[in-house]
């Protein structure tokens, strides 16, 4: 009976982290096809390397750090369905209303990041939210193995979305055209959002009461927050990396999202393979993250193909990492009832990170790349070291009072 009992949990738990990877491969069809041509598209309405290293560091922060109101929002009020619903209808709405910007005319540099962000924004509402409900599926499958499979089907649209656009671009030979046929797939996400949430449920999840005192997040979560920003701060937004490669004219525009799909399938696979990892191994998985993401740069800004786009692969790599494993242990760190604010504040940390990884790789590009690659070593060294302490916390706490010495 007790073995019956525990099947029947792990088919609900991996049902509902099947469907939630089916409404992300959707939506990241969506926006991930529109990243893939963001530096090359603003740069077409006018904006400099400085300026597209902003827009996109100023969306990838705001992608983290509004999480830090709605993270306990969500927490406070148990809607998290509502939150998550209310962040996809942003992203399929905004990306398609950025073929509007080339017919703006002088405005239409200013639109097109306001969309940009907007998209962005999105993210933000629903992440937190979504994150719980995955977290909570997954207690019964594998936490690892939940985020990483998830995060497969999720990059699986990442792979494909740019695959449409570069089809549509090699077709139409307007990038617009590439960012309004996204619609489709965003339409459709929310059909099967709708279909979900009738027929699958929403996970049963512990919130904090209106007016209920707050458990404070313990300390080792923050030290881990700090460590993960400094990998966020490594992975400098794709569109400057898309931007360097057709400045220096490596690839062309048309090509630069066949690139970025393919780094979409290495985050797939890194993501997958870590999660397995992580419920086999520990923690201890993700040492390796900083030590890739200190390889990135290196290669990206260099003049030859091929290192670049192993540069490329490697940032789609670490990507992953972060984006699903590295969300298994804040699950792991802190209390139940805390988890979507711990997301929140976790994602507040990287906004700062990224906006600033952002800016520093727009800044440095133009002359100083030596600097920016020494830069983002150091980070990585210190990011390492963090997270080792983080790890001998954790397995010292785990260990208890009576455990082991």
């Amino acid at each position: 009976m007790a073995d019956a009992v525990a099947d029947t949990r792990d088919w609900q738990g991996w049902r509902t982290v099947l469907w939630l990877g089916v409404v992300s491969l959707l939506v990241d069809l969506v926006y991930e096809g529109a990243r893939s041509i963001t530096g090359p598209f603003l740069a077409s309405l006018g904006a400099s390397a400085l300026t597209v290293g902003l827009v996109t560091g100023a969306g990838e922060a705001a992608a983290l750090g509004f999480r830090v109101f709605s993270g306990p929002a969500a927490d406070r009020t148990g809607r998290y369905w509502r939150w998550m619903v209310i962040g996809y209808a942003l992203t399929a709405v905004c990306v398609p209303l950025m073929a509007l910007a080339p017919a703006l005319g002088a405005a239409g540099l200013a639109f097109g990041a306001a969309m940009v962000l907007l998209e962005r924004t999105g993210k933000a509402i629903r992440s937190p939210a979504k994150s719980v409900l995955l977290a909570v599926a997954a207690r019964n499958v594998g936490r690892g193995r939940g985020f990483g499979v998830h995060k497969a089907l999720d990059q699986t649209g990442a792979f494909l979305g740019p695959l449409l656009v570069a089809v549509v671009v090699a077709v139409t030979s307007h990038q617009w055209a590439g960012l309004l046929v996204l619609a489709v797939p965003g339409a459709v996400a929310l059909g099967v959002l709708a279909w979900m949430h009738r027929y699958v449920g929403d996970p049963q999840h512990e919130h904090v009461p209106a007016g209920a005192p707050l458990v404070a997040l313990p300390g080792t979560f923050y030290v881990y927050a700090v460590a993960c920003s400094l990998t966020t701060m490594g992975l400098m937004t794709f569109g400057v990396i898309s931007f360097h490669l057709v400045n220096e004219h490596l690839v062309t525009a048309a090509v630069v999202p066949v690139v970025y799909a393919a780094a979409m399938g290495a985050d797939a696979l890194a993501s997958l393979g870590t999660g397995f990892a992580y419920d086999h191994v520990g923690g201890g998985t993700l040492l390796l993250l900083p030590v890739v993401v200190a390889f990135v740069p290196a290669l990206v800004f260099t003049d030859r193909v091929g290192l670049a786009v192993t540069g490329v692969l490697l940032w789609g790599a670490a990507t992953g990492v972060q984006d699903s494993t590295v969300k298994a242990l804040v699950a792991d760190l802190v209390p139940a009832a805390r988890l979507a604010t711990a997301y929140g504040a976790f994602a507040a940390f990287q906004a700062v990170a990224a906006l600033s990884g952002g800016a520093l790789a727009g800044w440095l590009y133009d002359g100083r790349r030596d600097v920016l690659v020494v830069a983002i070593g150091v980070a990585q060294a210190v990011a390492l070291v963090l997270l080792l302490g983080v790890l001998v916390r954790r397995r010292h706490r785990d260990k208890g009072p009576t455990g082991p010495g």
